[in-house]
């Protein structure tokens, strides 16, 4: 049974807003919301849709944020003055990142998520596993051998290749990680919403891994 405050954070992404850019309306998940900052002009992200102000909304993909701050558009539809960095859709990038990776250390201590090659493999196997988290800088070996497993399951895993071994181990507090995989539930849910709106600013695998068979 899911609490209450699982129930209002799947509420809150099942609303819908319209994107600046587009004029599309699209849900809350597939969007990032912008305000004015603290000065009152300078336009800053807010990824957790917390900050006070009006929120301006736009998709969740680099092309879209740059239209947006090149084109004057958070202006026009603040009907005020703002100003956007040119490098505002970088700073959604890195804050995104930030973001999912800090959530992982969250679901370890919560108890979802399983590391370590024999444990994900297992994990995989049982079809216990909604993503597969591969440090972009391990070894293909073992890399190649849980993807193929995962491959045979009904309902695959994603795969998520973003961060290093060091970037991992600093989330999860431990040490030399390369194999993770994120249990499925509503802590997973949540963070593949995380995980589509950072695949907008920055692919999920590796390029050279693509070549991979």
């Amino acid at each position: 049974m899911e609490s209450a405050s699982e129930a209002r954070t799947l509420a809150e992404a099942a609303r819908e807003r319209r994107d600046i850019v587009s004029g599309e309306v699209m849900e809350e998940a597939r969007l990032i919301r912008f305000v004015p900052g603290p000065d009152g002009v300078a336009v800053v992200p807010d990824l957790a849709r917390k900050l006070p102000g009006r929120g301006l909304w736009v998709a969740a993909d680099r092309a879209s944020v740059e239209t947006a701050a090149r084109k004057g558009l958070f202006s026009r539809a603040a009907k005020a003055k703002l100003q956007a960095p040119p490098d505002l859709a970088d700073q959604v990038e890195s804050l995104l990142r930030r973001r999912v990776l800090s959530a992982l250390g969250l679901a370890r201590k919560g108890g979802d998520l399983t590391s370590g090659f024999e444990k994900v493999s297992a994990a995989i196997q049982s079809g216990k596993a909604a993503w597969l988290i591969e440090a972009s800088d391990g070894a293909a070996d073992g890399r190649r051998k849980l993807w193929a497993q995962a491959r045979r399951q009904s309902r695959p895993p994603g795969l998520v290749g973003v961060f290093t071994a060091s970037e991992l181990g600093l989330a999860l507090g431990l040490e030399n990680v390369i194999h993770t995989a994120f249990l499925a539930g509503r802590a997973a849910d949540r963070w593949a919403q995380d995980v589509h709106r950072l695949a907008g600013f920055s692919p999920l695998l590796p390029e050279s891994w693509r070549e991979e068979p």
